[in-house]
């Protein structure tokens, strides 16, 4: 018998050595050796998937359409995008310039997108702070991050922005609503970016995941703010998991320049090949469901938090998603990651800022749960946010 000279550490890649593991799982991770513990750390909707999404959903699958699809998306769902972006943003897709792609998930077209545009050294321009896939896509794909501050207001500008332009600068990823502030840019923030970047011959990537949780403070003629509306030559990534509850289902879709979808579809085919088959078939009949009811009512958590929050430190105002990002008082704890352990030995669970950031000065908190657990958590935060829970230390 041979010995084994296999060395698996030596095997590594450096792109996997390059990233961490997601610092919101291992929360998860760790809520889940809790006992009952109150969750406010997840960005997971609370609400069930509408029953029309399901039925249509199990009846493709009794319908035995649990194949491949091609690799574009369905036809039914295809269509139904169609609409709804012709609808809302003006576009005509697909068209000679535009072309239009189902992913899985928006962290799939993301990943597409990077793959087909960054090569190695290349510059991806994201918020800080972000959410959590942003620099680790760039990692993976050989291109670079590059940090843009937009400390205390959490606002994206294009006076932010510009300076950080470069030669190598391929992309500006643009996330409104925000995770995990909840800012909504307005639609004149949002032409000043179009401007620069069309002006700087950079792609704007709008993630967009958080469209419909957009609330009445942040809406504009009723709807969220687009850069879509100002200009086609953009990527806009959207998707199904955040609005309708079915997170699990991994569903999305890109539409935006054709020569960029066009690659994106192709590397679609030795990736992922296509998105789930049968939760195509049941989101087909999605922009047909009213969430206008549940937006209202994560509209009225969003006010439960600022009401029991904003008193007693600073909580830059989210105006859609169903997050706040909230600072932590230096006379609290020295840091976010101290106040959220702190936090934890009181049962509570929320994503400390360095996750999201380079800095470790803000914890996120999800309300996505159901209000009992939403106050719990709520009235310990806080306390302890005020100093009450020191004099138990």
């Amino acid at each position: 018998m041979t010995t084994c000279r296999l060395d698996f550490e030596d095997l590594l890649s450096d792109r996997s050595l390059a990233i961490d593991v997601s610092g919101i799982r291992r929360v998860f991770e760790l809520g889940a050796k809790l006992d009952n513990p109150i969750n406010l750390s997840i960005g997971q909707p609370d609400f069930p998937v509408p029953q029309a999404i399901k039925d249509a959903t199990i009846d493709a699958i009794r319908a035995d359409r649990n194949g491949y699809t091609l690799t574009q998306g369905v036809p039914e769902l295809r269509s139904a995008i169609v609409r709804r972006i012709r609808d809302d943003v003006g576009w005509d897709v697909p068209s000679d310039d535009l072309g239009l792609i189902v992913t899985s998930g928006t962290s799939g077209g993301l990943l597409l997108a990077m793959m087909a545009t960054l090569n190695p050294g290349d510059e991806v321009i994201v918020p800080d702070p972000y959410f959590v896939v942003y620099p680790a896509l760039a990692e993976l794909t050989g291109g670079r991050a590059v940090y843009c501050d937009t400390y205390p207001d959490f606002r994206l500008t294009a006076e932010r922005v510009e300076p950080l332009i470069t030669e190598r600068t391929k992309l500006l990823l643009l996330n409104s609503p925000s995770n995990p502030s909840g800012v909504v840019l307005r639609t004149s923030e949002l032409r000043d970016i179009v401007e620069l970047c069309e002006s700087r011959g950079v792609l704007i990537v709008s993630d967009e995941i958080y469209d419909e949780f957009t609330y009445d403070d942040g809406r504009e003629d009723g709807r969220c703010p687009s850069p879509a509306r100002l200009t086609d030559r953009l990527l806009l990534v959207r998707g199904f998991g955040k609005t309708y509850g079915c997170t699990g289902w991994r569903m999305g879709y890109a539409a935006g320049p054709k020569p960029v979808l066009d690659q994106m579809a192709k590397l679609q085919q030795y990736t992922f090949v296509c998105a789930p088959s049968m939760a195509q078939f049941g989101l087909a009949v999605a922009f047909d469901v009213d969430m206008g009811p549940l937006v209202r009512s994560y509209q009225a958590k969003r006010d439960r938090v600022l009401a029991a929050l904003a008193p007693v430190t600073n909580v830059t105002h989210p105006a859609g998603a169903f997050y706040a990002f909230v600072e932590v008082p230096a006379a609290v704890a020295g840091s976010a990651t101290a106040f959220v352990e702190r936090a934890t030995e009181r049962n509570v669970l929320v994503i400390p800022g360095n996750v999201f950031s380079r800095r470790d000065t803000h914890f996120r908190l999800s309300y996505a749960a159901p209000d009992e657990t939403l106050d719990k958590g709520l009235a310990i935060l806080a306390e302890m946010l005020s100093g009450g829970d020191r004099e138990q230390l």
